[in-house]
């Protein structure tokens, strides 16, 4: 992996430290029975409907698959392989695997397709241009440093009509535990630095995928709650013992080393005063964004040109009536 964004120096530009996230994952892939940590993940893979249609990004992957076979695929970020278990021979032919993490790679769950794994970071990706039929990516890249440049890689190595399916945090997950600890802090220590990575906010993730040159784009967001008995449950949980065995612990450069006792007390006491549930539970909310973004295809369906309609969004208002005169 790359050591770009290895160096405080760098500043707001690279805010997270990626040789601390890889010996994150690295450690939470060889935690005992790393099943139990991947709810998480299983949620946002999993089938879930809203309004009658599919609502997960994995989903949409499966309504795709049906209509085309991929020769090739790619899994950015790929952790211990959760994507390759809803994928078949019939859909996929062959899948290559990326990760930060090697321990996470050497413990990949098995899958039916033909996977080759390879040690990369997902910012700088070591492929050629034009070598995959599509590419998949659920959760990693909240952590890197450099999206846009992510984006415009994937697009890259994408060939003519390929798809670009991900999943990635939004920028209110765990707004519950971030207010805490800032009231906390500002109550116990006059001032608060942050616990939890900065996270991209939706309203810029189409804008950047259209940068990038994808096209016919759709993006959405969900949120996954998850109920913890209290605030020093949810920390643990994100230092890698359940859910982040995904390796979530912050690696920002700007992070704080340490929490004082009575400041993390204190958090605990604001976090169910502030969010607590009726049974002394405490929510954690995770926001997912998914996207999906075509490379250009002279085949693809192409928008009419402007002033090509034949009926005004004003004569649409007057469909039902004339349609009831029609009646009688």
């Amino acid at each position: 992996p790359s050591p770009a964004g290895a160096s405080p120096g760098s500043g707001a530009l690279n805010p997270f430290d990626r040789r601390l996230k890889r010996k994150q994952k690295n450690w939470a892939a060889l935690q005992a029975e790393p099943a139990k940590c991947d709810y998480l993940r299983e949620e946002v893979r999993g089938w879930q409907r809203w309004r009658g249609s599919p609502r997960t990004w994995l989903c949409s992957v499966l309504l795709i698959l049906p209509f085309r076979t991929f020769p090739l695929a790619l899994d950015v970020g790929s952790g211990r392989g959760y994507i390759a278990q809803h994928l078949t021979k019939e859909t996929v032919e062959k899948l290559i695997q990326v990760d930060i993490a090697e321990n996470a790679l050497k413990n990949a769950v098995e899958s039916e397709i033909p996977t080759v794994r390879v040690v990369a970071d997902e910012e700088f990706l070591p492929f050629k241009e034009d070598t995959f039929d599509l590419v998949v990516s659920s959760l990693s890249l909240h952590w890197v440093n450099d999206l846009p440049k992510v984006f415009r890689e994937i697009h890259q190595v994408l060939k003519a009509n390929g798809v670009f399916i991900g999943a990635m945090f939004g920028g209110d997950t765990l707004y519950e535990l971030r207010c805490s600890l800032q009231l906390a802090e500002l109550e116990r220590e006059g001032g608060f630095s942050p616990h939890v990575s900065p996270f991209t906010a939706v309203a810029d993730l189409g804008h950047l995928l259209s940068r990038a040159g994808f096209n016919t784009l759709t993006v959405d967001t969900d949120e996954i709650q998850v109920n913890y008995p209290g605030l020093f449950e949810v920390m643990e949980d994100l230092q890698g013992k359940y859910i982040l065995s995904m390796g979530e612990s912050n690696c920002s450069w700007n992070r704080k080393p340490l929490l004082h006792r009575e400041t993390m007390l204190a958090a605990a006491a604001i976090y169910q005063e502030m969010y607590g549930n009726s049974d002394g539970s405490v929510p954690a909310t995770f926001q997912i964004y998914y996207m999906i973004g075509w490379k250009y295809h002279e085949s693809q369906a192409k928008p009419a040109q402007r002033g090509s309609a034949t009926v005004s969004f004003g004569d649409l208002a007057k469909i039902e009536g004339l349609l009831k005169r029609e009646k009688k």
